[in-house]
């Protein structure tokens, strides 16, 4: 598959990134490369609200198969088919998010879209983007699986010690879905960088 664009978004690493799009407004831009950053491409995308992203889960590539994976929704403690699961250690690694379309920007610089929800790291390539089309993409009765148990959230941050930083909404709630894996429960210290 052809790379057509790379995204830069405030997460340098994998630990720490939103579990699912959407989740957290996190902010992301979609640079267009080569042949596709072309102002025709994106002619009438601005009339969306929402796109699906089409990326590789470029951190995440393994070379052996696991037909099943422990999903951090399921605490990381249950296994489930990698194909009952969004897991990034997949037979291909290929991601799928929707994302809010804040904006379409064509200029001398190039063909970038400003998003909004964005679960990627900093520089993920990305395959494809297509329209989000409530019509046909929304499922009123949709059944969720085990995805629809809800986890406590236990993990609450208190950033009043940095009363200038920015991004103080996007990093609680990052830190409320709590991105630790649930089956190391023994004291471990984590970090990443925001």
């Amino acid at each position: 598959m052809k790379t057509i664009a790379v995204i830069k978004t405030d997460f340098p690493e994998k630990f720490g990134i939103p579990r699912q799009s959407g989740k957290i407004k996190s902010r992301g831009v979609i640079e267009f490369l080569g042949e596709y950053n072309n102002p025709d491409a994106v002619r009438g995308l601005e009339d969306f609200s929402h796109i699906w992203v089409i990326w590789e889960f470029s951190r995440s590539k393994t070379e052996k198969f696991s037909p099943t994976v422990r999903p951090p929704r399921l605490g990381g403690n249950k296994r489930m088919g990698v194909f009952a699961t969004r897991s990034p250690f997949r037979p291909n690694p290929i991601g799928l998010s929707v994302l809010k379309l804040i904006e379409v920007l064509t200029d001398e610089t190039g063909v970038r879209l400003i998003v909004e929800g964005a679960d990627m790291v900093r520089g993920t390539p990305i395959y494809d983007i297509k329209p989000y089309v409530p019509h046909s993409d929304c499922i009123a009765n949709a059944v969720g699986g085990f995805s629809d148990e809800v986890k406590e959230n236990y993990l609450k941050a208190d950033l009043s010690l940095f009363p200038d930083f920015p991004y103080k909404e996007e990093l609680s709630a990052i830190l409320e879905e709590d991105p630790r894996p649930s089956y190391h429960d023994d004291g471990r210290s984590y970090t990443f960088s925001y």
